[in-house]
């Protein structure tokens, strides 16, 4: 049943059109919302969007994303992006198009809020770790991870697991990159399909717009904080971008309007404009989808059978060339590679000694095995390691390994 009413609440935006800012037909809205799995009476002073955002940011899996991390390490810099400030500016930019397209932006920033809370330490090398030592065992996946912990491991209330998030944010999470039918025989996607049974999140269908939006806020928040992050550590030079699709042009347009400044207020501009050449995209892009399809409700949106928001033909293929060009420079250089290599060794010590010898796991991870299910094991064991962050993980291993952290 709907939990309550709240207006569109407003934010900053990167559209030069005032005009966009009304709200549009086919935005979800907390007075249409299809509830909660278990009944709640309404928050008094929030939307029932605006109490989930609240929830997932006071939830400890938030928490420990500030020392998770998307390519580095979290103890090799401070200034290289985390989980916690990838997701802070995913929401941000999340917020901007919504409320320029005249969407939910409550509910926008929640889903990009709440995207990455199932990703594990290490970044990619930790998620690709624990899909090896779980392959025996129903799998892995971040996006499965990120529900259960939503629904499942968080537990901080007395009457039910998880946070009992409205079906709007639990469906965007799950389908933020689009509908997820032909995913759901994977035995690692049992916990959703189960879940969809008792609470069905129309798992064939795209999401809303709102959570079109996370998932490319996504996009362009983790393509330009790569390249800024890669300049930082010194993977590639700026000079060396002027030939990259989107960012050269960019690059150029600085350099031009502001010859005499250095490298790092030449890095921070473009980066700045080259965010807000994406935004603008999208929200070109998305309107001009919207009246070609004849959108008028978020029920067109989700029975469109492709996305409604999205880059343009030719941003997107210059995006293509871009991620390529930080796949070669960025994410398979060798000091990354030699991060990512310590990376796997030590969540794949840990796994295989809690497997052997589950008694040494924290009591409290202890308490939730059953004897003689070993796969049940196993997700006791994937759940606790892929709660950790870098630097605890780091240190757990110590612990459990190195002699000279004994006393």
């Amino acid at each position: 049943m709907p939990l309550g009413k709240g207006a569109m609440s407003g934010g900053a935006t990167m559209t030069t059109d005032p005009g966009a800012m009304t709200r549009v037909a086919w935005a979800e809205t907390p007075a249409r919302s299809r509830g909660r799995r278990f009944a709640e009476a309404p928050s008094a002073t929030r939307s029932c969007f605006a109490r989930d955002r609240d929830r997932i940011i006071h939830a400890s899996a938030f928490r420990r994303l500030k020392e998770k991390t998307q390519v580095f390490v979290a103890h090799e810099g401070d200034h290289y992006r985390t989980r916690l400030t990838h997701s802070l500016e995913v929401a941000q930019i999340a917020r901007s198009i919504a409320t320029a397209l005249g969407l939910d932006a409550d509910l926008a920033e929640t889903i990009a809020l709440g995207h990455d809370l199932g990703h594990p330490p290490f970044g990619h090398a930790g998620e690709d770790e624990l899909e090896r030592q779980m392959a025996p065992f129903g799998g892995f996946d971040h996006n499965v991870q990120t529900f259960r912990v939503l629904t499942e491991i968080e537990r901080q209330y007395p009457r039910f697991s998880g946070l009992n998030l409205t079906w709007e944010t639990l469906e965007g999470i799950v389908k933020h990159n689009g509908p997820v039918a032909a995913l759901l025989e994977r035995p690692v996607w049992k916990a959703i399909v189960e879940f969809n049974r008792e609470f069905d999140l129309g798992l064939t269908n795209w999401a809303s717009a709102e959570a079109q939006v996370a998932a490319i806020s996504d996009d362009v928040a983790y393509n330009n904080h790569d390249v800024d992050d890669g300049l930082q550590a010194g993977l590639f030079r700026l000079d060396e971008l002027l030939e990259v699709p989107l960012v050269g042009p960019v690059l150029a347009g600085v350099r031009r309007d502001f010859p005499d400044i250095d490298d790092r207020l030449t890095r921070l501009e473009t980066v700045r404009r080259l965010i807000g050449v994406m935004v603008n995209d999208v929200l070109t892009e998305t309107r001009s989808r919207a009246v070609a399809a004849r959108v008028t409700s978020a029920g067109d949106v989700r029975a469109l059978g492709a996305a409604l928001v999205a880059f343009s033909a030719p941003v997107a293929e210059d995006l293509a060339r871009l991620r390529a060009f930080l796949y070669q420079r960025m994410y398979h250089h060798w000091k990354v590679n030699r991060s990512r290599s310590q990376a796997r060794r030590i969540l794949a010590d840990m796994f295989s000694l809690f497997l052997a010898e589950p008694d040494v796991l924290p009591a409290e991870w202890f308490e939730r095995l059953r004897p003689h299910d070993q796969d049940g094991r196993a997700r006791v064991i994937c759940d606790y390691i892929g709660g950790m962050t870098d630097r605890y993980a780091i240190e757990e291993h110590r612990r459990l390994f190195h002699l000279d952290a004994w006393g």
